[in-house]
C-alpha cells in the first residue's frame, strides 16, 4: 500500500499508477494550537510505502514520526519512505564553534523511524553516499539529472548544458551524458545566502548558442540568476534552467526570469508551476527492487 497526505496527492496517484500499489490518504487534523492529528487506514498490509515529501521540512518531519510509530503500532513490520525531496544535508560539518551537524541529527531521526528510504539527487558535499547521513539500508539516491538532460535535449536541440558552480558537476555530467550533449561548469563565489557570484570557464564561447543552466536546486534562485546573467552577458542566443528540486523560497522564480532566463523546468519532487518532467517512474523502478 502506498500512503500519502493530502497535498501531495498528484503525485501520490502518479506513483501509484508506475508501480500498480493501491493508494491511500493520511487523514490530519490540526488543532488550534498548532498539534497535529493523524488516522491511518484501518487495514494495513505488512510492508508500507509512506510518501512525504521534505520540503520545508520542520513541520513535516513531526508528521513522519507520528506516522512511522503509528504504522509499527499496528503491525507494519517495512516502511519504506519515498522523500522525494531530503532537508538539511547542506550542514554536514560545524563551519563554527557550536554549530551543529544537522544533517547527521536529521539523518539518524528519519533512520530511527523507517526500514528503507528512496529519494531524489540528495544535495551531498562531503558525504560520499546517503546511508553515512542516513544509515538505513538501503538508502537509495536516484538521479534526476537525465531526466532533465533528455527534456533540455527535446526542447532545444543541442543546447550546452551549464553547471553554474563544482557543485553542481555531478549532475550536469549526468545529464549530459544521457543526452550527448557538451556541458561546462562555472564557478562561484558566496558571500551570504543571497550574495554569489559566477564566472564561466575561461575560454568557454557560448555566442550564439542554446544553453541550459542545470542544477539539483533551486531555493534562493541567486546562483542560477548569476550564471544566466554570465551567459547572456557572453552572447548565448537563449538561456533556459532545468533544476530536479524546485524550491523556490520568497522571489527567487521572479529573480531567476529577471536574469533574462527563457524556460525554467523542474522535475516534480517538488510540486510547482515549473514541473515538467516527473520522477515517479523512476522512484517506481527503485520500489519495485525493494518490495521484492
Amino acid at each position: 500500500m502506498l500512503l500519502f497526505f493530502p497535498e501531495e496527492e498528484g503525485f501520490a496517484r502518479r506513483l501509484a499508477a508506475a508501480t500498480g500499489l493501491e493508494a491511500a490518504p493520511i487523514e490530519r487534523h490540526r488543532f488550534p494550537d498548532g498539534e497535529i492529528k493523524l488516522r491511518l487506514p484501518e487495514r494495513l498490509p505488512e510492508k508500507v510505502v509512506l510518501l512525504r515529501g521534505l520540503d520545508r521540512p520542520n513541520e513535516k518531519l513531526v508528521e513522519l514520526l507520528l506516522a512511522s510509530a503509528g504504522l509499527h503500532e499496528a503491525g507494519v513490520r517495512r516502511v519504506v519512505l519515498v522523500a522525494p525531496y531530503f532537508p538539511y544535508l547542506r550542514q554536514d560539518k560545524a563551519f563554527a564553534p557550536g554549530e551543529v551537524a544537522s544533517a547527521f541529527v536529521v539523518g539518524r531521526f528519519v533512520a530511527s523511524c523507517v526500514e528503507a528510504l528512496v529519494t531524489v539527487d540528495p544535495h551531498l558535499h562531503r558525504i560520499a553516499r546517503l546511508d553515512e547521513a542516513v544509515p538505513v539500508t538501503p538508502a537509495l539516491a536516484l538521479c534526476a539529472a537525465p531526466l532533465l538532460g533528455e527534456l533540455a535535449a527535446r526542447e532545444r536541440g543541442r543546447p550546452l548544458l551549464v553547471g553554474p558552480d563544482e557543485e553542481s558537476r555531478a549532475w550536469v555530467e549526468a545529464a549530459a551524458h544521457a543526452s550527448g550533449l557538451e556541458y561546462a561548469v562555472g564557478r562561484k563565489e558566496r558571500r551570504g545566502d543571497r550574495d554569489v557570484a559566477v564566472t564561466l570557464p575561461e575560454g568557454l564561447n557560448v555566442r550564439g548558442r542554446a544553453a541550459v543552466v542545470l542544477d539539483d536546486v533551486a531555493s534562493t534562485g541567486r546562483t542560477l540568476a548569476q550564471a544566466v546573467r554570465a551567459l547572456r552577458s557572453a552572447g548565448a542566443a537563449t538561456v533556459d534552467v532545468a533544476v530536479t528540486h524546485a524550491l523556490f523560497v520568497e522571489d527567487a522564480l521572479e529573480t531567476v526570469r529577471a536574469a533574462g532566463a527563457g524556460a525554467i523546468w523542474s522535475t516534480d519532487t517538488i510540486a510547482h508551476p515549473t514541473n515538467a518532467v516527473s520522477v515517479a517512474p523512476l522512484i517506481a523502478q527503485a520500489l519495485a527492487a525493494l518490495l521484492r
